[in-house]
């Protein structure tokens, strides 16, 4: 840590129950600023292990939410799998699962049980649609949540089908949700001595990120319709494309638009009446984006980028994955991060995105393989012998 202060969450101790992205990202949050994270998983490992693409036999997919944990393998349906689970939630002050709801109720530990063992204990309960209402019961992957929240209406060109994001977006918001109500809980704990359950749900995060879109439908009884690239409330604000390659411009405001004439040598659009406000721009913006699109097909995006820096309208060449990951930037900024595997080499990973100047996140350790930490969890934190472990081990518990 800089200046030598402990991790903000130092002495936090996290039972990580989940599985695919949004809980398992949760989880990693927080062991990222200190918390001791002990992830559970079937000894075969959780579905997500078996997703390529593979990196020396082990799926990449897990490089991405389990760094800075412990693994402890467990079959929950093994006859000793209770007790231990029991003895799990009695060490932790925090449990992230994101079982579909009523799922941990028939493993024998659902709330209620927890604040048996744990009276003060901070459950955080990641679900589809969350741990109430008609839908809770159902199940839910991150397509299903972009459908159903209304996100995937909202997205594509406006005579095309309704896509999907090209990431896991609604399972990685729910995940930083479920960072935010476990710091929430914690920081209530402290004050309080008090648990709770914090409980989070996809379909509730994404309709909670549907901006003017939502606003538009509750306050007017309108629907915008989808709009591609263009922005919805400003123009012109679109992609065009360069001699070498798209090239993303915005230049929807009354400041932007006259600069962006400007470095096109185009007062005539800049003085033309019809252009003058917001709302003529978006009456017109097919014939603003023809004459910007015109001037953009003649010049290279770094020569764009070079007259568009000078004026300070906002611009971004459409970057692929590969150019953005290469990027200065993105080393400037700490977003690619290492740990070395004893067994699979150097693993490079994203980063955190929260920047904290006392007390940053750091790389402790590697995305562990399954049961890799089993006699660390088992017998240095639940004081368990070395042939208890061997015990477990042989009946298939472990």
């Amino acid at each position: 840590m800089a200046n030598g202060t402990a991790a903000p969450l130092s002495g936090v101790k996290v039972l990580d129950l989940s599985r695919f992205i949004a809980g398992p990202l949760c989880a990693q949050i927080l062991a990222d600023f200190g918390a001791e994270v002990v992830k559970v998983e079937r000894p075969n490992g959780e579905d997500s292990r078996h997703h390529g693409p593979y990196h020396q036999g082990e799926s990449i997919y897990m490089f991405l939410y389990h760094r800075n944990k412990y693994d402890a393998s467990l079959d929950t349906r093994h006859p000793e799998a209770l007790g231990i689970l029991e003895r799990l939630i009695e060490w932790a002050d925090v449990v992230v699962e994101n079982y579909r709801p009523g799922t941990i109720e028939k493993m024998g530990i659902g709330y209620e049980r927890m604040k048996e063992l744990n009276p003060d204990i901070i459950l955080v309960s990641i679900s589809g649609f969350g741990q109430t209402g008609p839908d809770s019961r159902r199940a839910l992957f991150d397509a299903i949540s972009q459908a159903s929240s209304g996100l995937m209406s909202m997205t594509g060109e406006p005579d095309g089908k309704p896509t999907l994001s090209g990431t896991y977006i609604a399972d990685y918001t729910t995940g930083y949700q479920g960072a935010i109500g476990a710091l929430m809980a914690i920081l209530h704990r402290e004050r309080t001595g008090e648990g709770q359950l914090v409980d989070v749900a996809s379909f509730d995060t994404m309709f909670s990120a549907l901006g003017v879109r939502l606003m538009s439908q509750l306050m007017l009884g309108q629907d915008m319709p989808r709009s591609g690239s263009r922005d919805l409330l400003t123009a012109p604000v679109n992609v065009y494309e360069a001699a070498d390659g798209p090239i993303y411009i915005q230049a929807g405001t009354a400041s932007l638009f006259p600069k962006l004439c400007a470095v096109m040598e185009r007062p005539d659009l800049a003085g033309d009446p019809r252009f003058a406000t917001v709302e003529g721009r978006m009456a017109h913006q097919e014939f603003l984006e023809g004459e910007i699109g015109a001037w953009a097909a003649e010049r290279t995006t770094g020569d764009i980028a070079a007259v568009l820096d000078e004026v300070g309208v906002p611009y971004a060449k459409v970057a692929s994955v590969a150019e953005v990951a290469a990027s200065p930037q993105i080393a400037a900024r700490g977003m690619i991060v290492e740990a070395e595997h004893p067994e699979l080499g150097t693993i490079r990973m994203p980063g955190n995105p929260v920047k904290m100047e006392k007390t940053p996140s750091t790389v402790r350790k590697a995305p562990p393989r399954v049961g890799e930490d089993n006699a660390y969890v088992y017998q240095e934190i639940l004081g368990m012998s070395a042939e208890d472990l061997d015990r477990l081990r042989e009946s298939g518990a472990i």
